[in-house]
């Protein structure tokens, strides 16, 4: 299989860092035309008053179905629950003091393109701040 199409658990060998429950904004609301497909690498953007890192978070999502299985393909729901994984890992310890349950955020693709809360955390405190795996 493509390494671009293994889920990231196989890619970076630990499970996701948190999870969100999310919404697409419709067209009319200055959103999507049309649901994303899985693999969407947009960027997640969370509202902290005091924020001291420059520049995009890297934290890219992957979404479950409506029975809580990762999607292996195709396009998403509009609602639903998403795996988010911080890919750039020297930023670790930046989220891990900010993120927490509850934790309200974005879904960025130049513009937001939906919302998003944070509802569990997963491996957040415990995944390796270097991995060697490419995302």
């Amino acid at each position: 299989m493509n390494n671009d199409r293994l889920p990231y658990q196989e890619r970076l060998n630990h499970p996701e860092d948190f999870k969100v429950k999310y919404r697409f904004y419709s067209e009319s609301e200055g959103g999507r035309k049309e649901m994303p497909i899985q693999g969407l690498r947009s960027d997640f953007w969370y509202e902290d008053k005091n924020h001291t890192m420059k520049g995009n978070f890297i934290i890219w999502p992957e979404f479950e179905n409506e029975d809580g299985e990762l999607i292996v393909s195709g396009k998403v729901l509009k609602e639903g629950v998403a795996r988010m994984w911080i890919i750039n890992n020297e930023s670790r310890p930046y989220h891990q003091e900010r993120i927490k349950i509850g934790t309200k955020g974005y879904f960025m693709e130049g513009i937001r393109t939906g919302e998003c809360e944070v509802i569990e955390i997963v491996g957040l405190e415990s995944n390796p701040i270097i991995n060697k795996a490419k995302a």
